[in-house]
């Protein structure tokens, strides 16, 4: 058992709700579709750069998986994204509850 799933455990958080509180999360919103297109059109030297442009990031796009949740879970490893998307999620499901936030350090 890992950190992860003691935390779960304790606050009766179903990975499969995880999940899909992650594909709300880091879905693509129609602000982070303009502002790839900005970016896109700096890059290729159509528009002109603009520092407050450049410094914002979207989305990433990429939900959290079910089999990403179960490596974690089980303790093997995980890339460093995933677990900050596990995070983030799971801080999305705790507010909804009106319980505190979880850190990174607390579930990992």
């Amino acid at each position: 058992m890992s950190k992860l799933s003691d935390y779960l455990t304790t606050n009766k958080i179903d990975p499969r709700r995880i999940a899909l509180a992650s594909k709300g999360v880091e879905r693509h919103t129609r602000e982070d579709l303009k502002l790839i297109a900005k970016k896109a059109a700096i890059k290729a030297g159509t528009a002109e750069k603009n520092p407050e442009i450049t410094k914002a990031k979207p989305r990433s796009g990429r939900p959290v998986t079910v089999p990403q949740l179960e490596r974690a879970m089980r303790g093997e490893t995980v890339p460093g994204p995933a677990k900050h998307r596990i995070t983030k999620a799971i801080n999305v499901i705790l507010t909804g509850r009106e319980k505190p936030e979880a850190g990174f350090r607390d579930l990992f």
